[in-house]
């Protein structure tokens, strides 16, 4: 951060300009000084310095906790904790503090600021205007781009609606005291809220992964299924290629008997009690000239039956071909 850089540098060249420059020091109090004087001018030169916004360090101090039983500058030490986790109201709100410079006016503001804007839903001009002790909006405005710029805060503004929006606060402000218990309290109470909500996933989770695989099961039986359908289906088509191939044979066979035509070009049946006629000699004529034709039925057996053609009857002895 720019407030942990600023430090840095400032406790490397203190150092080196006290060395550098032996006459600053008989215008620097000593630290270790017990004079409560020197400890109300070091807190004022604190709170007037630029980009100076944690007072933590210099409060803990037995010097400057020493003003506390002070008469005259024990006001210093309550104006150093207000600006070290007060607002702006806490010293318009206490009576008998020292009288504010520019310089600590705009730090006080500024720190108040960052205070406010943790509450985010209530950053109006007119909630700013009366917790800030400004006169209009354009002094508020520039305190917000005061603020912007020494990386208090980020954010916009919004003149329009009135309205300032920030979307990030740089940690900068000290605890007040006693507010450690608080702070694990609220700790542990997003903890809790934590555990719950991880609970609560596992359990979705745990959910989706059950349909998953129930899913995934259900797909594999109907897969199963599917196969052996089409099992059966082929073994099906394999028997109706076998019974069309032994037809064809037949059907070849009663070509050959019969000689073609419309007899014998068709496929036998079992139940086709149709006979396939054939031609006969002459011997097959009764005496009476009956004519009577051989045929064989289906089953390869003769039969006779009387044909209704006209025969004429002959008594002249046949004579030989």
């Amino acid at each position: 951060m720019e407030q942990t850089k600023a430090l840095n540098a400032l406790a490397v060249r203190i150092p080196f300009l006290l060395q550098t420059n032996p006459h600053l020091t008989k215008r620097l109090p000593s630290p270790s000084s017990s004079s409560p004087r020197a400890a109300a001018d070091l807190i004022t030169r604190a709170t007037s310095a630029p980009n100076t916004f944690i007072f933590a360090e210099l409060l803990s101090t037995p010097q400057i906790q020493a003003l506390s039983t002070s008469t005259d500058y024990s006001s210093t030490l309550t104006l150093l904790k207000i600006f070290s986790y007060g607002t702006y109201t806490d010293y318009t709100l206490t009576a008998s503090l020292p009288t504010l410079s520019d310089a600590q006016t705009l730090k006080l503001r500024q720190l108040s600021f960052l205070t406010l804007a943790k509450n985010p839903a209530d950053l109006s001009y007119a909630n700013l205007l009366e917790k800030l002790g400004l006169d209009n909006a354009r002094e508020l405005e520039d305190l917000v781009i005061s603020a912007i710029y020494a990386s208090l805060i980020t954010g916009t503004l919004d003149p329009y609606h009135q309205l300032v929006t920030v979307s990030s606060v740089a940690p900068l402000r000290d605890l007040p005291p006693n507010s450690i218990p608080s702070m694990i309290n609220t700790l542990n109470e997003w903890s809790l809220r934590c555990v719950g909500t991880l609970g609560d996933l596992e359990k979705q989770i745990a959910g989706i992964k059950a349909d998953a695989l129930r899913r995934h099961k259900d797909e594999k039986e109907w897969s199963a299924h599917m196969e052996k359908l089409m099992e059966v289906k082929e073994k099906g088509d394999g028997k109706e290629e076998g019974s069309s191939k032994s037809g064809s044979l037949f059907s070849a066979l009663g070509k050959r008997l019969g000689g073609g035509g419309k007899r014998g070009g068709g496929t036998f049946d079992e139940g086709d009690d149709e006979d396939m006629e054939v031609d006969e000699d002459e011997d097959d004529y009764g005496p009476f000239g009956n004519c009577k034709r051989q045929s064989y039925n289906v089953h390869g057996f003769i039969s006779h039956r009387p044909v209704k053609a006209n025969c004429t009857l002959s008594t002249s002895p046949r004579q030989s071909q």
